[in-house]
């Protein structure tokens, strides 16, 4: 004897939980996934915000860099650069724990006429603890260093 052929159902029918079953789920979907949806958030929000903190340093270090190579003698470079600096930091709205600018002033030493450069070297401490993503650094230190040529046939002191 022939046993009768089992009846198929359509694939979209067999896969479908019969009505009622899945009561539930979207909620413990939602509460599994959010938590990691914030997360990604969170190291979003601080990978742009380190990012535009290491361009405002790099911007600072120009800009001190610059304003030191204007200067006819080191003491003064020093002095200007620190400003400028201090400025470009706050004009770029980066908050720094701990800021420090150090110029190179080797320059100023050699005589009119040689080739010569001031470097000015920055470095900021980034507040970071108020992003309040666990396993995330309360700070980042972000350091950068630009030259300046200054000008040969320039008097220097």
């Amino acid at each position: 004897m022939n046993a009768p052929a089992p009846q198929r159902r359509p694939l979209a029918t067999a896969c479908r939980a019969p009505l009622g079953q899945d009561r539930g789920s979207y909620a413990v979907e939602t509460a599994v996934l959010a938590p990691a949806l914030i997360a990604l958030l969170l190291l979003m929000i601080t990978f742009g915000r380190v990012t535009d903190a290491d361009g405002a340093v790099d911007s600072a270090a120009r800009a001190a860099a610059r304003a030191a190579s204007l200067e006819r003698d080191a003491a003064s470079a020093q002095v200007k650069a620190q400003a400028a600096a201090d400025r470009s930091l706050t004009g770029d709205g980066v908050t720094c724990r701990v800021s420090t600018v150090n110029v190179d002033t080797a320059g100023y030493a050699r005589q009119v006429g040689v080739d010569a450069t001031v470097t000015a070297s920055v470095s900021c401490v980034a507040n970071l603890s108020d992003i309040g993503l666990p396993g995330l650094p309360g700070s980042k230190t972000l350091r950068s260093s630009w030259s300046s040529p200054l000008d040969t046939y320039r008097g220097r002191t």
